[in-house]
């Protein structure tokens, strides 16, 4: 498995995360869990919501595709009307209280279920999140509702968007929430400072990769049960390659795994790699093309050296011919708001860790 959570036997660890997370939801606090893309922040909330799945109903919602209200609104309804009415006799009586403006879509599934889906006028979407809150408050049993990539309410058009879900939130003593993003700046700017809405009103919990010996020793579990080979230094050189970072790590084991002879030495680790790369080499050229003179030449500056403490310094500004500091720092900015850059504690590198691999490729070429 490389995408999404299967079962609790191919979760590797989280088992202080899970334990705080559920701790959380059972004892009433709303939880704000940070951290960057590919960490495992989603196979951790399934995980907890397995756990809490015979006390509460639960909720996951991915807004990052929602550019507005409306789009929240519309998300948000179909997810929590799909999750929590599962009787198209209920779902349609629940459509009649609560969610008089929303204008549903019903489409039948392969499995024999029914995806709902909603349209919304703009005009309308402030009535139509009332009823939804309207209809959380009606339930009988607890709700646990996950938000990913919560920050994106944070660049709706529609002015004050936080402080009228808080508005809402706030008097749901029944509905926890947990709200999951990747962007510390923009999430620390919601919840951590003064001036955001939801300041102070939740847990804050960051999530760091998984320990090496338990991720080690979970890997070398299947490759056991298969009586394949599995090197520990090979598997160590993997986890400092990607610095631990769950899905890159996962990535490769499982390309390594379905050639069936085993994980040896770091050759497989890098033909495991290069199938990656090759795979997204037409999107990364298109990617790379995209942007800017200065961003593409900062890119490849940025990948050259893997981690850039001081990106304006004249030794790294000369050294690759990038110009003025200015230009340098405008173009850090843009790259960091469109995430090809992130900043970690270390400095600056390329945050998609394939794509910084295709520009030092292409560079070499």
């Amino acid at each position: 498995m490389t995408a999404g959570y299967d079962r609790p036997e191919t979760f590797c660890d989280r088992e202080r995360e899970t334990a705080d997370l559920v701790s959380a939801v059972e004892n009433g606090r709303n939880v704000t869990l940070i951290a960057p893309r590919r960490y495992g922040k989603t196979g951790l909330i399934q995980n907890v919501m397995r756990v809490l799945s015979e006390r509460y109903d639960t909720v996951y919602i991915d807004i990052y595709a929602t550019e507005n209200l409306s789009d929240f609104v519309k998300v948000f309804a179909e997810r929590v009307v799909s999750s929590l009415e599962t009787k198209r006799e209920k779902m349609v009586s629940t459509l009649g209280r609560f969610f008089g403006s929303l204008r549903p879509t019903v489409s039948p599934q392969p499995d024999g279920s029914v995806k709902w889906s909603f349209d919304l006028a703009q005009s309308e979407a402030k009535l139509s999140l009332e009823g939804i809150f309207d209809f959380l408050k009606s339930r009988k049993r607890p709700v646990m509702i996950a938000i990913d990539e919560f920050q994106q309410v944070r660049k709706y058009p529609e002015a004050n968007t936080e402080a009228l879900l808080r508005s809402y939130i706030q008097f749901l003593p029944d509905v926890h929430f947990v709200f999951v993003g990747s962007q510390l700046r923009l999430m620390s700017g919601m919840f951590v400072s003064p001036r955001g809405a939801f300041y102070n009103s939740t847990d804050i919990m960051s999530l760091d990769v998984i320990d090496k010996k338990k991720y080690r020793e979970f890997a070398a579990r299947f490759f056991a049960e298969e009586s394949m080979p599995f090197s520990k230094a090979a598997f160590d050189e993997l986890y400092r390659r990607f610095d631990g970072i769950t899905w890159y790590v996962q990535s490769v084991l499982n390309r390594v795994w379905q050639k069936g002879c085993g994980f040896k030495t770091r050759r497989d680790t890098d033909e495991a790699v290069k199938a990656l790369v090759d795979n997204r080499s037409l999107v990364f050229f298109d990617l790379f093309r995209s942007q800017s003179e200065a961003s593409r030449a900062l890119l490849r500056a940025v990948a050259a050296e893997n981690v850039v403490s001081a990106p304006t310094g004249k030794a790294f500004l000369s050294g690759h011919s990038l110009g003025a500091a200015s230009t340098v720092a405008s173009a850090i900015e843009n790259l960091v708001g469109r995430e090809l850059l992130y900043k970690s504690e270390n400095g600056y590198m390329v945050y998609d860790r394939l794509f910084g691999i295709w520009l030092r490729r292409d560079m070499a070429s």
